[in-house]
């Protein structure tokens, strides 16, 4: 039997406010940059060429921002999932990397350095975050198959996905490479469950 694979573009957000303040992004609303605009808007050039049988997108206003740019002339086909959200991180939202890091140096420490340890009352754990994307991704592989569809989320949510099905640890999601702004990632799918990589934060493989 021939096997029909399902060619999946995950899309970081471009920058954001909050990037450049240097906060923690989960849930809560922050918003493109006039950079983070001409980010979404340049990768949409390089991308003018591929046709995308699905646009998915997180509902957060980052993301959707960065999806129009990207597609201005598809907005009507862009689909949202509240199963492509960022980490949720609770009382740290918004907040300060320098302030959690002297007012709350454990919670810091174990997000950027130990995030198999990370465990905030409120907050999403790095495991949960993972099943929640490996969850979200299979399904629309599955609803795809044969195709190519395009996914933009967050950096957290695809860094755990990509450090999953590349065989490594919870321990190891922040190792490079680095998940930048606009940073494109090409994953295959295959009707035997499986996925595997071809481009990696821009990285071909």
């Amino acid at each position: 039997m021939t096997l029909k694979n399902t060619e999946i573009h995950l899309f970081r957000h471009g920058e954001t406010d909050w990037n450049v303040e240097g906060r923690f992004q989960g849930i809560k609303v922050s918003k493109l940059t006039e950079k983070g605009v001409l980010q979404a808007k340049k990768l949409g050039n390089k991308l003018k060429n591929i046709k995308f049988d699905n646009i998915y997108s997180s509902p957060s206003l980052r993301t959707r921002q960065t999806a129009y740019n990207i597609w201005p002339d598809q907005t009507h086909k862009i689909q949202f999932s509240d199963e492509l959200v960022e980490i949720k991180l609770g009382r740290l939202e918004g907040k300060l990397y320098s302030d959690i890091k002297k007012n709350d140096f454990t919670s810091y420490d174990h997000f950027f350095n130990k995030p198999h340890l990370f465990s905030v009352k409120g907050a999403e754990n790095f495991k949960d975050l993972t099943s929640r994307s490996i969850k979200i991704i299979t399904e629309l592989s599955e609803n795809n198959i044969g195709g190519r569809i395009a996914i933009v989320s967050h950096g957290a949510f695809i860094k755990s996905f990509m450090t999953y099905i590349d065989q490594k640890q919870i321990e190891e999601i922040w190792d490079p490479p680095f998940m930048d702004n606009c940073s494109h990632n090409i994953v295959s799918f295959s009707t035997e469950n499986s996925f595997s990589i071809t481009r990696y934060a821009g990285i071909d493989k």
